[in-house]
Formats: structure tokens, C-alpha cells, sequence
């Protein structure tokens, strides 16, 4: 099955590294607020996933969480977790080590929108 997240070979090795210090973690993606669009990242129990949030799927065992509407908006797109110099948004976990993640993205192709049910 086509995957909705996947994550680069760099996405992967900072999230094993913030796994290693802080245990479960999970991602959410931003809607643009305060943080811009960037994918913020939290210990697995500080952040409340409510009944308007979307599982995208899983990148190095760390699930990944999008707003429904903006979900629903880019629902035809794959989203790629990488990683950047800069800092982390204010409140994630990547913040303060000089690099962040960003959320790169890839239009699925026809065949894929098939498979995923995006096709009417």
C-alpha cells in the first residue's frame, strides 16, 4: 500500500535520537499557526490528538497526525518528513539542536490515488 508519510534516511536518524532521549514521541503536523506548516514533534503524552485529527501513518515507529481539513486538502499529496539546518518550532522537541523538520511533499500519481480511494 502507498504510504500517506515517509520519512528521509536524516528525518529517521533524529528521530531515533530523540526516541533514545525522550522514549515514545509522535508528530503532528502544523496548520500554519505560530510554527508555520512545520511538522512539530512531542513526547507521546503531551499532546492531546482530538477527534478532528487524522493518523497518517507511522515513520520510525512514530506516528504522524494531521488536521482534518488540511488533511482533506492535501489528501492527494504524500507527505515527506526530512530534516534541515535551522531551529525546531518553539514547543518541538527538535528545537534548540540546529536542525529541524520540515514536511517536503509529492503529488501521488493516478495509480496511487487508485490504491489510496482518492480516485472518483
Amino acid at each position: 500500500m502507498t504510504a500517506r508519510v515517509v520519512a528521509t534516511d536524516p528525518a529517521l536518524a533524529l528521530i531515533a535520537e530523540l526516541q533514545a532521549e525522550y522514549g515514545d514521541i509522535l508528530f503532528h503536523q502544523s496548520g500554519g499557526c505560530c510554527d508555520g506548516s512545520s511538522p512539530m514533534c512531542y513526547p507521546a503524552g503531551d499532546f492531546r490528538i482530538g477527534a478532528g485529527d487524522i493518523h497518517l501513518g507511522d515513520v520510525g515507529s512514530a506516528p504522524v497526525y494531521i488536521g482534518r481539513a488540511q488533511g482533506d486538502a492535501w489528501a492527494h499529496t504524500q507527505l515527506i518528513l526530512d530534516v534541515v539546518p535551522g531551529r525546531g518550532g518553539m514547543f518541538s522537541l527538535d528545537n534548540g539542536r540546529e536542525q529541524r523538520f520540515l514536511t517536503r511533499g509529492r503529488v501521488f500519481d493516478e495509480s496511487e490515488r487508485r490504491e489510496l480511494g482518492l480516485e472518483s
